[in-house]
């Protein structure tokens, strides 16, 4: 049994020792736009690489920085080497938290130039909540009691080829990564 990953551009990843070195934002970008949110519990597919957008995209409309822009674009892309696992479970589970907040570290680090302050966490997981709640809305039908969140864009649910979805991951990437290192 291996200890690795091969990723989309034939790199021999192991998620529980990261090598900076081995991450590629094509992979990040490929793999997220395949993979589907809530686990596929959805009733049409909306991917995790879709999400990460429209989280950028908010970051730009509330006026953020380019650094936040990226973070938000960032901030599933664990994901795309560990999968994902559902919230009720992985907070059972604390040695699969400490391996993906320390996979993440390592992702801001090498496209940001260091991990996320205290701050810069706060407005992220602002933004990722206000999508979840949409999220569960649109894609469950979930009904979701309390204050709607605010948010600076409109929401398109529409489901596009995995295609374009990792085109505009990556264009997005290159807009706002010139100032950071990679």
């Amino acid at each position: 049994m291996s200890e690795y990953i091969t990723t989309y551009t034939g790199k021999h990843f192991e998620p529980t020792n990261p090598d900076p070195e081995l991450i590629r934002i094509e992979d990040i970008a490929h793999a997220l736009s395949m993979i589907c949110r809530g686990n596929g519990h959805v009733k049409t597919f909306w991917s995790v690489g879709q999400h990460c957008i429209c989280c950028a995209r908010e970051a730009v409309a509330r006026g953020l920085s380019n650094r936040m822009v990226l973070a938000c674009l960032l901030h599933d892309a664990s994901e795309c080497y560990m999968s994902d696992v559902p919230t009720p479970f992985k907070n059972e589970l604390p040695e699969y938290q400490e391996q993906e907040e320390h996979l993440l570290g390592i992702i801001y680090e090498k496209f940001l130039g260091s991990d996320l302050t205290e701050e810069e966490q706060k407005e992220l997981k602002e933004i990722d909540h206000a999508m979840l709640w949409y999220d569960l809305e649109h894609l469950l039908g979930e009904i979701q009691y309390g204050e709607i969140p605010e948010l600076h864009i409109d929401l398109d649910y529409t489901v596009r080829p995995f295609e374009e979805v990792e085109e505009e991951y990556l264009s997005l990437f290159e807009k706002y990564s010139g100032t950071f290192c990679i």
